[in-house]
């Protein structure tokens, strides 16, 4: 079969792998789509030790049809995706033709969406389901104020802001690309504000400016973030575009009350993760879909992954297998 894979201190390619050497599952899965997140990015590139074992095909998601099952969970021709789970990084992922993963893995793709549009969310979008669904399950609520989202441009951001404008929230979009703005807007954010705003060391506490927050960014960006919250206001971390570190204060927590609020789209249960897939089947503006994706092959993956790095790349690119 036709797949990219990784070998140790070697390039990633383009290369014929046999799919005797698949990794033990219950279900083998014909892939008709992946997509290329950030966290791919560096693992094609080697430049953050996202691969655990060598030689490694990557891709964190994929969607397509079962081709062959020996759990009576799945049958053939079941239409499924899989995200996280360590596949891409210590199990094989879905920048191949065929993928053999645990039963458990797979979710049904739900009525309403296909294996192109669901790869179009991929993990960036399931987690922004997932911060919009946190968020919600603390009580936040659009009458709080207004949802700030970092890395507005990026696929979580992108997703974000359509998912939170589609549930009444009044949009803050983060971005270090003004050139962005009236794409951000066209998601559903009502402002746009500089991301230097946030990116540089700040005060333990700021003016309060949003109720609640969705972070792909960590680092200083956070901090400030958290310090300009409003009092009772909960803020989802999901990522670390900027850094892994968190230098700021304790002052957001005990003096307003602020939630920070971890979100984890890996290991995430089964039952959240078919929750999330339900809600995101009901409330995705096709529209905007189509207008924050793109869609490349194979051969094109990694010419994309040295851009996602650059951020160069506005919301989401499918890769068609």
């Amino acid at each position: 079969m036709k797949a990219i894979v990784v070998e140790k201190d070697q390039p990633a390619r383009v290369a014929s792998f046999d799919p005797a050497g698949l990794m033990p599952g219950e279900v083998t899965i014909r892939v008709s789509h992946s997509t290329l997140n950030y966290k791919d990015g560096l693992a094609l590139t080697g430049k953050a030790p996202i691969l655990r074992r060598f030689p490694m095909i990557p891709g964190i998601d994929l969607a397509g049809v079962v081709e062959s099952s020996s759990s009576e969970d799945w049958k053939a021709g079941d239409p499924v995706l899989v995200t996280g789970w360590g596949m891409g990084e210590s199990h094989h992922g879905g920048f191949a033709q065929l993928a053999r993963v645990p039963a458990a893995w797979p979710v049904r793709i739900p009525d309403g969406l296909d294996a192109a549009t669901a790869m179009a969310v991929g993990t960036a979008g399931f987690t922004a389901m997932l911060c919009l669904l946190a968020l919600e399950r603390y009580g936040a609520r659009p009458g709080d104020g207004p949802v700030l989202v970092t890395g507005a441009a990026g696929g979580v951001g992108s997703v974000a802001i359509s998912l939170l404008a589609k549930n009444g929230w009044h949009v803050i979009a983060s971005t270090g690309r003004p050139s962005e703005a009236e794409y951000l807007k066209g998601l559903g954010a009502a402002e746009i504000i500089d991301r230097a705003e946030l990116s540089s060391p700040g005060k333990p506490l700021g003016k309060e400016r949003w109720a609640a927050a969705v972070d792909s960014v960590g680092s200083h960006t956070l901090a400030n973030v958290l310090s300009q919250t409003k009092r009772g206001g909960a803020v989802t971390a999901c990522g670390l575009a900027q850094g892994m570190d968190l230098p700021g204060s304790v002052a957001p927590f005990i003096l307003r009350n602020v939630a920070l609020l971890g979100v984890d789209s890996v290991m995430c249960p089964t039952p959240l993760r078919v929750q999330a897939w339900e809600r995101l089947s009901r409330d995705l503006d096709r529209a905007h879909f189509a207008s924050l994706t793109q869609t490349i092959g194979l051969d094109e993956v990694m010419a994309a992954a040295r851009k996602i790095l650059a951020g160069e790349v506005r919301g989401r690119t499918v890769i068609e297998i």
